[in-house]
C-alpha cells in the first residue's frame, strides 16, 4: 500500500513544473554529488546534449550543451537515440544508440567517454560499439551495478522470434564490452505489449526492498506505448532468467491528459527522500503520421511509494502544471536508510 504525504513533509517538498523539459523523449536524470544532470533525444536526433541544475526546477531553464554531434556518415550517423549519463569509476560515459544514413534502421548501440570532472568541458571519446552476439537492431543500453557486479540491460531484435524487440542482460568487462553471453529476460508476449508493433524496450534499473527492479516500455510510441515491470530477489542469480518475474499488467499508463508514457529513468530527490519516475509523454492523443515525427514528447518528473511487498507504486502520470506536492514518499524501514537511485 502506498502512504500519502504527510502535511509536514509536503511543506518542505521540491516543486517543479510539468512538462520538466519540452520536446524531449527517452529522458534521462542522474543525480551526482548534489546535481542533476539530465539528457534525452533531441528532436532531429542529431546530437547529444547535457544540461546541469542545483534544482530539479532549474533544470528547464538551464542552457543546453551540445558535446557530440551525429557523423556524416556511416556508423553514427542518423537517428541518435535514447542517450544516458552515467559517471562510472570516477570517468563520464554516455550510452546511445545511433543508425546509418543509408541504413536508418540498422540501430546499434555505441559508448562515449569524458574522463574530465566536467562532461561539459570535454573532451569526448569514441569508444565505439557494444558488440552483442547479435548483430541486429539494438538499442537503449543502461546501467546495473548491483552486488559488485556491473550489468548491461538492453533491448534487440532476433531474427529467429519475427517482428519483436526483447530486453536482455549481461556482465560488464569494462564500460563497453560485454563480460559474458546475455540472456533474454523478456520478450512481448502480452496484448498490452504487441498493439502497433511487438515491443519490450527501454528498461531502467533500480535496487530497494531486497529486490532488484527492472521497468521497461512496451508497444508503439504512440498513446499506447506504457510501461511494464520485471523484479528478482536481490540475492539472485541476475542472469538466471528463471530469477526474474513479470507484471501481467502495465504498471504506469495513459491517464489525465497524458498520452503515452514511458521511456523512463530513476532519480530521487536532493535528501533522498522521495524517489523520483522521470518519464516521458505527450499531452495529446491523435498524432498526425509517423509518431516518431511528432517532436512533443515531454519529459516528466513525479514522486512514487511503495506497496508493502516491496515493489513499486508509480500510480498514475500527474496532469500538467506545477508538482507543488509530489504525492507519494517512499516508505522504507529503517534498515533501508534513504534510498539512492542506482546509476
Amino acid at each position: 500500500m502506498t502512504s500519502s504525504l504527510s502535511s509536514t513533509a509536503a511543506a518542505d517538498a521540491p516543486g517543479w513544473t510539468n512538462p520538466l523539459i519540452e520536446q524531449r523523449a527517452d529522458p534521462h536524470l542522474s543525480l551526482v554529488d548534489g546535481r542533476y544532470w539530465f539528457t534525452a533525444s533531441v528532436p532531429a536526433f542529431d546530437a547529444i546534449e547535457l544540461r546541469v541544475a542545483d534544482e530539479l526546477a532549474a533544470l528547464a531553464r538551464a542552457p543546453a550543451h551540445v558535446v557530440w554531434r551525429r557523423h556524416e556518415s556511416g556508423p553514427m550517423s542518423w537517428h541518435v537515440w535514447a542517450p544516458e549519463l552515467h559517471r562510472i569509476d570516477g570517468r563520464w560515459f554516455v550510452y546511445f544508440a545511433a543508425s546509418e544514413r543509408d541504413d536508418i534502421w540498422k540501430l546499434r548501440m555505441y559508448v562515449l567517454e569524458c574522463a574530465s570532472a566536467d562532461p561539459l568541458a570535454g573532451p569526448w571519446i569514441e569508444r565505439g560499439r557494444i558488440a552483442t552476439p547479435l548483430d541486429t537492431f539494438a538499442l537503449d543500453a543502461t546501467v546495473l551495478e548491483h552486488r559488485g557486479t556491473r550489468h548491461l540491460l538492453w533491448a534487440q531484435k532476433d531474427p529467429a522470434i519475427a517482428g519483436n524487440t526483447n530486453l536482455y542482460i549481461a556482465p560488464l568487462a569494462d564500460p563497453w564490452t560485454l563480460a559474458a553471453a546475455p540472456v533474454r529476460l523478456s520478450r512481448p508476449e502480452l496484448q498490452w505489449e504487441q498493439v502497433g508493433f511487438l515491443v519490450n524496450e527501454g528498461p531502467a534499473a533500480l535496487v530497494r526492498h531486497g529486490k532488484v527492479i527492472v521497468t521497461y516500455s512496451a508497444s508503439a510510441t504512440d498513446h499506447n506505448y506504457c510501461m511494464g515491470l520485471l523484479w528478482a530477489d536481490a540475492q539472485a542469480d541476475l542472469m538466471d532468467p528463471a530469477a526474474w518475474h513479470k507484471s501481467q499488467q502495465p504498471v504506469f499508463a495513459s491517464a489525465n491528459g497524458q498520452y503515452g508514457p514511458g521511456h523512463n529513468s530513476f532519480t530521487t530527490t536532493k535528501d533522498g527522500a522521495l524517489d523520483l519516475l522521470v518519464y516521458h509523454a505527450r499531452n495529446y492523443r491523435d498524432i498526425v503520421g509517423d509518431p516518431l515525427n511528432d517532436p512533443n514528447r515531454h519529459a516528466r518528473a513525479q514522486a512514487f511509494g511503495w506497496r508493502a511487498d516491496g515493489l513499486p507504486d508509480f500510480g498514475q502520470p500527474l496532469p500538467d502544471g506545477l508538482v507543488d506536492r509530489p504525492g507519494f514518499f517512499s516508505a522504507r524501514s529503517p534498515a533501508d536508510g534513504p534510498g539512492r537511485a542506482r546509476d
